[in-house]
């Protein structure tokens, strides 16, 4: 009876201990106590209780400590919990006391929660980032366009990394001050000649303001030449031109026509009147016999007189057709 009563004591104390080592870090904390960092055992069961996973606190805390830098467990701790990545915030700060740049934990955290790379930002300051934008076109004043490449080399500003605009702003800037640089040209020529005087042009206004980044340089990679887009508009302005003229000269035709028509249906109406009035010259003369304002003899001289000029005329256009037909062979 006492073997089993030991054994039930032992399987007690082992449950015990499995648990107690389950839920408190103790080889956590023997490894921090190992590299000098001071960590109570109430302290790691606390982030247990918090739902703060001990070891992505205490391994940043120990490299931090071995660093030099001088971080507390409720520093990293605050962190975790807002949903920052503690071990890389660590690191960053590490590699920018390395590179003698002044990064304190604060803006490192508020640049990791700001969902920036804060590492990639610190290794950016230290080694440049080179930005090569896309073929961006412009045309000069003579109307031929100009395609450029650029390579903008651009440094991490820590001080504006909460805030500041990102690489899509500076390629956009730059993109706009090389289109404005080659509009301002008097030719394509001159920025063939000369392709540093976009880098300089661009350069000098600034671009960098607001942003993420300190611009170092931009340096023409490319430059192509594209349409003669002053041609090509010419070309589109007078086939526009032309299509207006001929508009306009339909327009007019189409108006000599109806007019036309309306003459034509003028002509008709005058000949219908005419027609009226011949119809009642008959009638007119006889009433004229009726009322006796002409006799009978006054008639028929008229009517011999018509008989003559009606021969005549039949005379004269015998006359005529044999004038014109041509002698016989």
């Amino acid at each position: 009876m006492e073997w089993i009563a030991l054994l039930i004591i032992l399987g007690i104390i082992l449950v015990f201990l499995m648990v107690l080592f389950t839920f408190v870090p103790v080889g956590l904390w023997i490894s921090a106590l190992a590299a000098g960092v001071k960590v109570g055992i109430g302290t790691l069961v606390g982030m247990r209780l918090r739902r703060v996973s001990p070891r992505r606190v205490i391994d940043p805390l120990i490299k931090a400590h071995k660093a030099g830098l001088h971080l507390t467990t409720n520093q990293l701790e605050s962190h975790y919990l807002a949903g920052g990545n503690v071990d890389r915030v660590v690191d960053a700060i590490i590699a920018a006391q390395r590179a003698d740049i002044n990064l304190p934990f604060e803006r490192g955290a508020a640049i990791d929660l700001a969902g920036r790379d804060v590492l990639e930002a610190v290794q950016m300051s230290v080694n440049p980032k080179v930005i090569e934008t896309p073929f961006i076109a412009g045309v000069a004043m003579n109307g031929i366009e100009v395609k450029a490449k650029a390579r903008i080399t651009v440094r991490a500003n820590i001080e504006r990394l909460v805030g500041g605009a990102g690489e899509e702003t500076i390629v956009a800037r730059v993109g706009e001050g090389i289109v404005s640089t080659i509009g301002s040209s008097q030719s394509h020529t001159s920025v063939l000649e000369n392709p540093d005087m976009i880098s300089q042009t661009v350069l000098g206004k600034g671009l960098d303001s607001g942003t993420a980044f300190e611009i170092l340089s931009i340096d023409i990679a490319d430059v192509d030449i594209g349409k003669n887009i002053g041609a090509d508009l010419q070309t589109e302005q007078a086939m526009a031109d032309k299509n207006i003229a001929q508009a306009k000269a339909e327009e007019r035709r189409a108006m000599a026509v109806a007019q036309e028509q309306e003459m034509k249906a003028r002509v008709q109406e005058m000949r219908a009147k005419v027609v009226e009035s011949e119809a009642e010259v008959p009638l007119a003369m006889a009433r004229a016999l009726q009322e006796g304002n002409i006799g009978v003899m006054d008639y028929h001289n008229l009517k011999n007189i018509e008989s003559d000029t009606g021969m005549r005329n039949a005379i004269n256009k015998l006359t005529d057709q044999g004038e014109q037909t041509p002698p016989r062979k």
